[in-house]
């Protein structure tokens, strides 16, 4: 079975060729995967499918390639930024597509990608809303906040303190109830010059590096923090992240995101260890 290792502003990824949809990614394998001791380590897998053959996930759409995303712990996610960069990156390397611009189908839809002439992708995330006002319990400390929609959930925080002075190991959505189940949590700080830093809780994987959906929310957040939201800008934010630096455009019809994307290795995973984490009758493609 070969996989690659991927990473956009150190947000990392698996990722696992699959064109012909035969690998049966169950939550055990991902998480086996994703295991930074036992495993590669990752904060998540991308599964590269063709969209014929992804079922309903991908149904309707017409980009070729399907981006399978299963946050750390197994679990399947709509969307995810930073990932779809990479995603995009594995697929002009292996020769899958054909760039400089190309699409990608998610749970979230299909997003166009566009490969910079410097090196980095540029991703219409499409439509970000505002669903209204949120608290997030962060260790001992209740914060306010923006529920933001990308195509998955988030709750965005802005404060005025540095942002290691807060927990964020494990914080709880409190309102609104919708996000109780579970949502990405940032914490943000404007830094003025359209320019925020941010750390993120990401649903799923825990405190990460950085999260391309995120940024976009943190983007938002500060656009009504500033008084712009919800008018248009061509005039992109600035998002600081501990992983490195992403450019976010919001918009409330698509939003733009871009920042890096690298293949860090490819290979293939050993025998004996795959075969303690596959069910049995597996056929790998």
């Amino acid at each position: 079975m070969r996989f690659a290792k991927g990473h956009g502003t150190g947000n990392d990824f698996v990722i696992v060729p699959d064109p012909q949809g035969q690998l049966d990614l169950t939550v055990g394998l991902v998480r086996a995967l994703c295991d930074r001791h036992y495993g590669i380590g990752a904060d998540g897998v991308l599964r590269v499918v063709r969209s014929a053959m992804a079922g309903t996930d991908a149904a309707g759409q017409s980009a070729e390639w399907f981006m399978d995303y299963r946050n750390a712990d197994g679990s399947l996610a709509e969307m995810c930024g930073n990932g779809v960069r990479v995603f995009a990156r594995y697929l002009l390397t292996e020769g899958l597509a054909v760039g400089p611009e190309l699409a990608v189908a998610t749970r979230a839809g299909t997003k166009p990608v566009r490969a910079e002439a410097d090196g980095q992708f540029t991703v219409d995330m499409g439509a970000a809303a505002v669903l209204g006002d949120g608290q997030v319990q962060a260790g001992d400390r209740r914060i306010g906040g923006l529920a933001i929609s990308v195509g998955n959930p988030h709750l965005a925080c802005i404060v005025t303190e540095p942002l290691a002075a807060i927990d964020l190991t494990g914080p709880a959505v409190l309102r609104p109830a919708a996000l109780r189940a579970g949502a990405n949590i940032e914490i943000i700080r404007v830094l003025g010059d359209r320019k925020v830093e941010m750390r993120v809780h990401e649903r799923g994987s825990g405190l990460t590096l950085s999260c391309g959906t995120g940024a976009v929310a943190a983007a938002v957040a500060a656009a009504v923090f500033t008084g712009e939201w919800p008018a248009e800008t061509t005039v992109p934010w600035t998002v600081q992240v501990p992983g490195g630096k992403l450019a976010v455009t919001p918009s409330i019809t698509g939003s733009l995101l871009t920042g890096p994307a690298e293949i860090v290795a490819t290979g293939e995973l050993a025998d004996a260890w795959l075969a303690g984490h596959l069910p049995a009758g597996l056929r790998a493609g």
